[in-house]
C-alpha cells in the first residue's frame, strides 16, 4: 500500500470527525474508528479492523482538573509486527476515545468478537469483522466528505500523524513511542524532526 503522502494531525481528524455528526450506525462506527484508531498510538488498519471485544479492558477512570474523570481502557494487541516473541503489547484509551468506541458497540449491540463490521445498506451489522481494506477506504471518505483531496490520505496517515501531533503538541519522544508501540527511534523520529525543525529556532532565523 502507498503510504499516506500527509499525517492525519489534529486539525484534520477534526474535520473529518466532523462528518460523523449523526446517530447513524456507519457514522458512530466510523466516528470510533477514527478516534480509536488515533488516540490508541496510530494503529495499523489490520490492527483496527481486527481488533475484538476480548482485547479490550475497562481501567480505573482517569482523574483530571475540578475532579472530573475520564473513562479509560487498555487494548491488549497480543504479540504484533514489532512486538516479538511473547509479548503482549498493552496500549491505553482515555476520555472521548473511549465514550465514541463504547457508544458504538452499545448501538451496534456488539457484546463479544470483533468491534469493528461492516454495515449493510439496511442498516444490518455484520457478524463478521471490518476488512483492513474498509479501514483505509473509510479514511478516505470522509476525507472527501470534509472537503480534502482523498488522494491525499489514507489510513497510515493516522499513524504518522498521531506521532507528528504527539511532537507538535510537546511531548516527548519515548512517551508517545509508548503509545505507537515503534520499535525503531530513527523510524518515530522521523516525523518528530519534521514538525520540530519547522517550528524550532534553526529554521527562523529570520523572524
Amino acid at each position: 500500500m502507498r503510504k499516506s503522502a500527509k499525517a492525519v494531525t489534529g486539525d484534520v481528524l477534526k474535520r473529518l470527525l466532523a462528518t460523523c455528526h449523526t446517530d447513524s450506525l456507519k457514522d458512530l462506527r466510523d466516528r470510533a474508528i477514527l478516534m480509536v484508531a488515533f488516540a490508541s498510538g496510530g494503529r495499523r488498519r489490520s490492527e483496527v479492523a481486527g481488533l475484538r471485544k476480548e482485547q479490550l479492558t475497562v481501567e480505573a477512570p482517569v482523574p483530571v482538573d475540578g475532579g472530573v474523570q475520564l473513562p479509560s481502557l487498555s487494548i491488549h494487541l497480543g504479540r504484533t509486527k514489532t512486538s516479538g516473541g511473547d509479548n503482549d503489547e498493552v496500549v491505553y484509551l482515555t476520555g472521548r476515545p473511549v465514550e465514541a468506541l463504547n457508544t458504538w458497540m452499545a448501538a451496534a449491540r456488539i457484546e463479544r468478537g470483533s468491534v469493528f463490521r461492516g454495515i449493510d445498506r439496511w442498516g444490518n451489522v455484520s457478524q463478521r469483522a471490518l476488512d483492513p481494506k474498509a479501514t483505509n477506504d473509510i479514511v478516505k471518505q470522509r476525507a472527501l466528505l470534509a472537503g480534502l483531496d482523498p488522494a491525499e490520505f489514507s489510513a497510515h496517515g493516522l499513524r504518522s500523524g498521531y506521532l507528528t501531533e504527539a511532537a507538535n503538541r510537546g511531548i516527548p519522544l519515548p512517551e508517545a513511542m509508548e503509545q505507537s508501540r515503534h520499535r525503531s527511534v530513527q523510524q518515530a523520529s522521523e516525523y518528530y524532526n519534521s514538525a520540530t525543525r519547522r517550528s524550532g529556532r534553526a529554521a527562523r532565523l529570520m523572524d
